[in-house]
């Protein structure tokens, strides 16, 4: 016995026509705010007043229902977008580091945590030598005046 397998199971259901349901979601509520700001300028005021705030919200619904750049949705590549802008470009690897991403203002204005961390360890292994060093010459002179 044979079954119809779904082929494409991650492409969105289409509702009406060719639009989907996020998609008619989208248009509704931006149609909704452009009629509404018509009619709250449109008899008040000339066109040359309404008519820029509704194209900005048509066009913005506009650009979040349809629109897909690099095959994501207009939100999701407007995120990453605003991600690459404010983020450092550069970054560096510090060795046995927790922190993935380390910003480089934190590297030219100061010392970073890890840098702090690492120099503690290495003043207590300094202090532990210093300790050791005066055990060690302790116990030689100890074995000296025995010996003696």
């Amino acid at each position: 016995m044979q079954f119809k397998v779904p082929q494409n199971v991650q492409r969105e259901d289409r509702i009406v026509g060719p639009l989907t349901l996020k998609q008619l979601i989208i248009c509704g509520v931006g149609g909704g705010v452009a009629y509404a700001i018509y009619v709250s300028l449109g008899k008040a005021y000339l066109w040359i007043t309404w008519l820029p705030p509704v194209a900005i919200v048509t066009i913005i619904t506009v650009a979040f229902a349809f629109i897909k750049p690099l095959d994501l949705s207009f939100a999701k590549w407007l995120s990453c977008w605003i991600e690459f802008a404010l983020l450092p470009r550069k970054r560096f690897w510090i060795k046995a580091s927790g922190e993935v991403i380390a910003p480089m203002m934190a590297a030219t204005t100061g010392k970073t945590k890890i840098e702090k961390q690492a120099e503690a360890k290495a003043d207590a292994l300094s202090e532990k030598q210093k300790k050791l060093d005066e055990l060690t010459k302790f116990l030689e002179s100890q074995k000296k005046t025995k010996n003696e």
